[in-house]
This record gives C-alpha cells, sequence and structure tokens, in this order.
C-alpha cells in the first residue's frame, strides 16, 4: 500500500515541466494532496513550488513562508481560497465514504498555477491550469478560454457536470489564473548559477573496441539547460541523457554519453547552452580515460605477481636441497663424534687413529665399539625430539648399553 502511496505522487507530479531545450522556463504553481484515511501521511498537505524551489507550505490552518525562499517570490500569487475542509469533502464524495469514514485509502491531489515559457527567438508561451488526479490517475482539468472543465477519466462526469455548475467559483478560477499569468509575464529571476562541465571517457562494458564518452554539466540554475556532444562542431545522434537532476543545493546536474570507437579520429566536445551564461561553453575532450589503464595495471600486477611465486618456489626448493645436505653433514659429524667418544673410553686400540678406522681396521673391540656407535646413533636421532635440549653425556649412552 505505501508502494502505490508513493507512485501516485510521481504519476501526478508536475517537477518534469521543464525539459532540456534553449528555451526558457519559469513557472509558480500550488500542490494540495488529500488522503481519504490517515495512516502515516497526514489526510491534507500542500506546498507551494516556484521553478524548482519549495517557497511555502502548508501547516496547521497556515501557509508557512520557506527560510531558504527568494525574494523574487515573495510577491508571488497567493493560493486559492479553497479550504482544508473542502479538499476532504471532496474526497469523501469522490471516495464513496459513509459518515465521514473511509474503509480504503484514496488519493485526491491538484495543481493550480501558470509558467511561462521564453522562446530562443524571442516569442512567450503563457500557459495557467488547475488539474486534478485520483489515484494517481489525471481526474480533471480547467480550461481558461472555454470557462469549462474538462474531465479525463469515467468518474469525472458527474463531478464535471456539477462544477460546470458552479458559476461564481468559475469566474473566480478566471481571474485568479489572469492575475497568475500577468504576473509571471513581468517576472525576472535574478538566481542563477552557471554550470561546471567536464568531458571523460570510459571502456564500453560490452564492446571493448569501443569507449563511452560522457559530458556531466553540474551546478547549475535555472532548470533548463542544452547540452550536446559534438564531433568536429557537429552533434552526435544517438545520444543517452540522464535527465535534468537535482543536487542537495538546489541546482542540477545533467549527463549525456555516447559510444564511440577507440581509435577514434577527428575533435570531440561537449557543448552546453544556460540562460546564466553569456555565450555557449564549450569543453573538448583531451583524450581521457579514466580506466582504459586498469587492464594494464591488472596485467602488470598479474605478472609480478607470478615472478614473487617463481622466487618463493625457488627460495623454498634451494632451503629443501639445503636442509637434506646439511642432515648429512650432522650424521657424519655424529658419527665420528661417536668414534672418537669410544676411543676416549677405552673401546678401540689406543694406537689406532681416526684415519685408520677410515680405512677399515679391524683390531681392538670391534663388535664393542659397533654397538656403541649404532646407539649412539639412535640416541641422537632420539635427542633432537627430547625435552632435555638432549643433555645427556656420551658416557650415559655407553653405560646404558652395556
Amino acid at each position: 500500500m505505501f508502494l502505490c502511496f508513493v507512485l501516485m505522487f510521481v504519476l501526478f507530479d508536475r517537477s518534469d515541466a521543464q525539459q532540456v531545450g534553449s528555451s526558457e522556463k519559469h513557472y509558480i504553481y500550488y500542490k494540495f494532496t488529500v488522503l481519504s484515511k490517515a495512516d502515516i501521511f497526514p489526510e491534507f498537505s500542500a506546498v507551494a513550488v516556484a521553478d524548482d524551489i519549495q517557497i511555502k507550505h502548508y501547516s496547521n490552518e497556515d501557509w508557512i513562508r520557506s527560510i531558504l525562499t527568494e525574494d523574487n517570490w515573495i510577491n508571488a500569487p497567493e493560493a486559492p481560497p479553497d479550504s482544508r475542509d473542502w479538499f476532504l469533502h471532496q474526497i469523501r464524495i469522490l471516495s464513496n465514504c459513509t459518515d465521514s469514514l473511509c474503509s480504503e485509502l484514496h488519493v485526491l491531489q491538484r495543481v493550480i498555477g501558470c509558467e511561462l515559457e521564453k522562446l530562443s527567438d524571442g516569442s512567450v508561451n503563457l500557459r495557467a491550469f488547475d488539474e486534478y488526479g485520483f489515484d494517481g490517475e489525471d481526474f480533471m482539468a480547467f480550461d481558461s478560454e472555454t470557462l469549462q472543465w474538462i474531465d479525463k477519466h469515467p468518474k469525472a462526469k458527474e463531478t464535471k457536470i456539477k462544477w460546470d455548475q458552479q458559476t461564481e467559483r468559475i469566474q473566480f478560477l478566471k481571474q485568479y489564473l489572469k492575475n497568475c499569468m500577468n504576473w509571471i509575464s513581468t517576472f525576472n529571476n535574478t538566481k542563477k548559477h552557471s554550470p561546471d562541465v567536464c568531458v571523460f571517457a570510459r571502456r564500453a562494458p560490452d564492446d571493448h573496441s569501443k569507449l563511452v564518452l560522457i559530458c556531466l554539466v553540474t551546478g547549475f540554475y535555472p532548470r533548463d539547460v542544452e547540452m550536446n556532444i559534438r564531433l568536429n562542431r557537429i552533434n552526435i545522434q544517438n545520444q543517452i541523457s540522464s535527465g535534468i537532476r537535482p543536487n542537495d543545493d538546489e541546482s542540477f546536474q545533467m549527463r549525456s554519453s555516447v559510444k564511440i570507437d577507440r581509435n577514434h579520429r577527428g575533435s570531440y566536445d561537449c557543448h552546453v547552452i544556460h540562460s546564466s551564461l553569456t555565450e555557449p561553453v564549450t569543453v573538448e575532450w583531451d583524450g581521457t580515460c579514466i580506466d582504459c589503464k586498469t587492464v594494464f595495471i591488472w596485467l602488470v600486477i598479474a605478472g609480478a605477481a607470478s615472478l614473487v611465486l617463481v622466487l618463493v618456489l625457488g627460495v623454498i626448493g634451494y632451503c629443501i636441497y639445503k636442509k637434506k645436505k646439511l642432515n648429512v653433514c650432522i650424521i657424519n659429524k655424529i658419527f665420528w663424534a661417536g668414534v672418537n667418544t669410544a676411543f676416549a673410553f677405552g673401546y678401540g686400540p689406543n694406537n689406532r687413529t681416526e684415519t685408520q678406522l677410515k680405512r677399515g681396521s679391524r683390531s681392538g673391540s670391534k663388535r664393542t665399539l659397533i654397538t656403541y656407535l649404532v646407539v649412539m646413533m639412535v640416541e641422537t636421532d632420539n635427542t633432537y625430539g627430547r625435552d632435555d635440549g638432549g643433555k645427556r653425556n656420551s658416557s650415559e649412552h655407553f653405560n646404558h648399553v652395556v
């Protein structure tokens, strides 16, 4: 239900009153919103909007001027005198409510105001409007020329007949809309901000042989702007526009883009026309692509990572090789240390040297010596896994064997 309610506001919104173009537009309107039953939103609300700026809002049966309202809008036309109770009465009738109670949620909206369009040839178009919407659809509109209501929905036929008979109200609306057009025809909005323009490119995500050339215009006010991406001073066709969007400082922004060949030829630029400028602004593209170097950077990173991996594997292999060689040296040293220890304890001819043993001398206590050496190697191997650090001396080993 909440989503549907939000969509109703969107469908019957006049925020698109100004479109992209070379003309200059100004407008003011009052917008009323009425709910058949109050929920998280108030049953009645109203705002006054002028050139995309809220200048007033309705609160506690009074119109309150916005703090940020420009002096330009102080003398703007007041809201029509239709009261809050009048709007609540209308929605109860349209919603078929009984005893002022409504079981279903319905929305009635009204937009009344006028707008001025100054064309590039110097001509001026004026328009006044008083339009109603019901549940997000066009409902009724007042024709200030024929002084009749136009029904835009099947449910509006009965209301049209009734309102066409209210001659006093029709005459009031005629004068109100005429005064609005007289006022806005002399209006001169002094609030203007010139746009900032930048041009850049990105890789096309679906075609690596293409680039997406982007022109971004931001910070401008009023809302109307004309912007084109050009090749050799000629407008490019098939440009994609984001439409005019608001910034948080009451200025606006717009973006246009077009696909071009990566190996482009010619001069590209962004051409902008805005009422704040004494002459159009043209910004040439300098060939900048904000993400074209990304692929190259990733290739460099991948190559560097591969090189590091090879170096790490090489170091690991070298360490394994050195460790094996070191183990052989340790075993050799342990063996001859055992031989010398055996000589020290008298197990072996006193006149035998290590060199003679290496040559295969078999005299002396050969059997006891061999037994000792074997046990020495076994015990030494176990020593590397002992918690006492292998502090047991050679004599203890030998006595243990004996």
